[in-house]
């Protein structure tokens, strides 16, 4: 009997969907399968939507070592018998249902990604998006986002060194929480999600598994949604501190010859992990899950089978060689229970108190459809990108009072009140604190270390998603090269609207289209990802907003500078301009028009080429111990970058070119690929050579020193005003 409407929209699959599952079977799905494809044939599992657009994303370099899609995450070679895999992962929809717990399994459901590669979890980040804080149930979002991140993270012991955080309306009921893990892998000890050969026993290690999750892949991640008390129950749980536990068990199970595959048992839970364990083997698998540990009564197959409790992992391990395992993992105080084997076949058969209650076809199963589209630009972002920028007035306050609000706005003001919150110390391996461009750690064993950042603004990819996602690449890049850091791979969080809307396949395509150009330009690799779609309420999509997550290398990390200014005298030189100020065009999808003029419009642009130049120059000369400081000219502008690094570095500066008429869009434009370095007097000439023989243009600025800030004629602002509301104005906005 054919299912209903209300079974399909629960887990989220079309009537077509459905349609072409009774086609490959040859007959209606069992309740359980139908559940099993629910699941598998998600967005957020099957990347149904995405597929085809993520296969032509650049994904080949001498340093990787694991490609992206082969594993859970890809793996890059650091050199010194050291390589690196991290990757970026949504929690979107469960957080704006429970903000604390949302967040908190995001983080631990990311973490159990890169740990299921063999990798120790050596740091986190994320990237966030809500609504304008003046809302009281953005704060609350806020507050519960930030106490899951920071109370999972603290109580594992992983730190916590970076990310960024934007508001804007478009996020007010669809909050974005992306999470990021770093982990390290020594001497070459990667561990893969599947078996070896037919007999291999399939082991499921860690927390109990509860009614917590269901549908949280299918229902929550993979479809619109305005929020209902009863989507609560698809939120999980977690427990950090037996994740933590969970971390040292497996790591040290890959040394005990019986382990031959290591699985995340996250989204879809047992059903996702163990039938792609069974894909990626080639072979059948035969499930007995009234094995599985339960911590409810009565919890029927469909239950455990898609339950997606926290802290749980699959081990593929030899038959006859459990033995060594089961002690391994009562020495940790955890359990381990054989839940099935892999056989020679082509089905996953589920087994309940010895009768067969389900058997499909492996393939038919992880093999969800693909869909492509054209996207087709709509008139109303011609007409945005058209808009006469020369035509927006000019602020009636003075230009120092409109620096204050720039610098006191939340999408500018300093983290610190949230990053204070993250132990981002525990390790001991953090060399750059979170608050500047990157966080740079330092490898034990090696003079080497890593910078790692996040970036995008949703804003500019609205305006033109091509380019935008272009700008998110560079800029990410350029947060590592402003610290000396080489940019070696990447990762992306896709964060869109609903993909069946002509304007977000639209969006799509040219984001995703500008990402493999940027990455292509710096010749580096996207080494994993996540897709989150349907972001949307009340019908409004979100911003699109890839995230794109960035590694970098120093060869050497004591060579490496940080954002504020450090000396009297010092001159400030600005690296990929030869104006000292910027002009009109600049404001395209500016903060500065956002928040001053209340617009979202114009036309963004890159020059990709003088973008990798700039930012070689600036390596260059961080290598050669020429700079003292270096900071990316984003967000607020020049003005604004240059106020940043002098209160980070809490020492003046002096601009002694006057901005001109329109100096607000001198000010506070964002045209990219600028750099803003300081450097003494005697090494201006060597920095100017290194940007002559790359064709980099440049300008001295002014110089460093005194109490006050200074811009020409226009502004002259004690250090201290400026200082006050950069590092007091994200708690003013926030506060009830």
């Amino acid at each position: 009997m054919p299912v209903t409407q209300e079974t399909l929209d629960e887990i989220a699959l079309s009537r077509d969907e459905y349609e072409a599952i009774i086609d490959r079977l040859g007959r209606e799905p069992e309740p359980l399968e139908l559940g099993l494809f629910g699941a598998l044939w998600s967005e957020h599992c099957g990347y149904k939507h995405t597929k085809a657009l993520l296969r032509t994303l650049p994904s080949s370099s001498d340093r990787l070592l694991v490609a992206p899609g082969a594993e859970n995450a890809g793996v890059v070679d650091l050199g010194d018998g050291l390589a690196v895999c991290f990757k970026i992962e949504s929690h979107n929809h469960p957080s704006a249902v429970e903000p604390f717990e949302g967040a908190a399994t995001g983080v631990g459901g990311i973490i159990r990604d890169i740990f299921a590669m063999g990798a120790r979890p050596i740091a986190l980040l994320n990237s966030l998006r809500f609504g304008q804080p003046d809302d009281a149930r953005t704060r609350y979002l806020l507050n519960g986002v930030i106490g899951g991140i920071s109370s999972y993270g603290n109580c594992i012991g992983i730190p916590d060194v970076g990310g960024e955080i934007f508001f804007s309306d478009t996020y007010k009921g669809n909050p974005l929480v992306n999470a990021m893990c770093v982990g390290l892998i020594e001497n070459g000890k990667m561990a893969s999600a599947s078996a070896k050969e037919p007999g291999d026993l399939l082991m499921l290690v860690g927390a109990d598994t509860g009614r917590d999750g269901i549908h949280g892949a299918s229902g929550l991640a993979s479809r619109s949604f305005e929020e209902q008390a009863e989507m609560r129950s698809a939120v999980q749980v977690g427990n950090p501190f037996l994740e933590k536990v969970l971390i040292e068990a497996c790591i040290e199970s890959l040394d005990l010859p019986g382990v031959v595959g290591l699985q995340d048992c996250g989204a879809a839970g047992i059903t996702s992990a163990a039938i792609e364990m069974a894909e990626r083997s080639g072979m059948g698998l035969k499930l007995t899950i009234d094995d599985v540990p339960r911590r409810e009564e009565g919890m029927t197959p469909y239950e455990v089978m898609l339950s997606e409790s926290q802290e749980r992992m699959l081990l593929a391990v030899t038959h006859g060689m459990e033995g060594p395992v089961f002690d391994l993992f009562e020495k940790w105080d955890l359990d381990a229970t054989v839940i099935g084997e892999f056989e020679l076949g082509e089905n996953v058969r589920i087994y309940d108190e010895g009768v067969e209650v389900s058997s499909t076809p492996v393939i038919t199963l992880t093999d969800a459809p693909e869909y492509k589209f054209a996207g087709v630009k709509p008139q109303w972002l011609t007409d945005l990108q058209n808009a006469d920028l020369s035509a927006t007035p000019i602020p009636s306050e003075s230009p120092s009072e409109i620096l204050l609000k720039m610098l006191a706005s939340p999408n500018i003001a300093s983290r610190f009140p949230i990053y204070r919150q993250y132990d981002y110390h525990v390790q001991t391996n953090t060399v750059v604190e979170p608050g500047g461009d990157a966080a740079v750690l330092r490898l034990k064993g090696s003079k080497r270390g890593i910078a790692v950042s996040t970036d995008c603004n949703g804003r500019i990819c609205y305006l033109d998603p091509e380019i935008g996602t272009a700008i998110a690449v560079a800029e990410a890049c350029r947060n590592l090269s402003v610290t000396g850091a080489l940019p070696v791979a990447l990762t992306d969080g896709l964060n869109f609207g609903n993909p069946e809307t002509p304007d977000v396949q639209f969006q799509l395509t040219e984001s995703i289209a500008g990402m493999g150009r940027a990455a292509d330009a710096f010749g580096i690799p996207i080494v994993s990802g996540n897709a989150s779609l349907y972001n949307q309420s009340q019908g409004t999509d979100i911003f699109p907003t890839p995230i794109i997550g960035s590694l970098g290398l120093l060869k050497d990390v004591e060579k490496h500078v940080t954002a504020g200014f450090k000396s009297d005298g010092d001159v400030i030189i600005m690296l990929g301009a030869d104006s000292a100020w910027d002009d009109i065009d600049g404001l395209a999808g500016s903060e500065y028009l956002d928040l001053i003029h209340g617009k979202v419009e114009g036309q963004p642009k890159l020059d990709m080429d003088l973008e990798i130049r700039t930012q070689a120059v600036c390596r260059d000369a961080i290598e050669k111990g020429l700079v003292k400081s270096g900071h990316d000219v984003s967000d607020g502008g020049l003005a604004v970058a240059i106020t940043e690094s002098a209160v980070i570095g809490g020492i003046g500066a002096s601009i002694t070119a006057a901005p001109g008429e329109r100096w607000d869009a001198a000010m506070f434009g964002e045209t990219q690929s600028r750099i803003i370095v300081s450097a003494t007097s005697e090494n201006l000439s060597e920095i100017e050579k290194l940007a002559q023989v790359s064709n980099v243009p440049m300008v001295a600025l002014g110089t460093v020193g005194g109490e006050s800030l200074s811009f020409g004629d226009s502004i002259t602002l004690p250090l201290a005003d400026a200082d006050d509301a950069w590092k007091n104005g994200f708690s003013r906005a926030t506060a009830d």
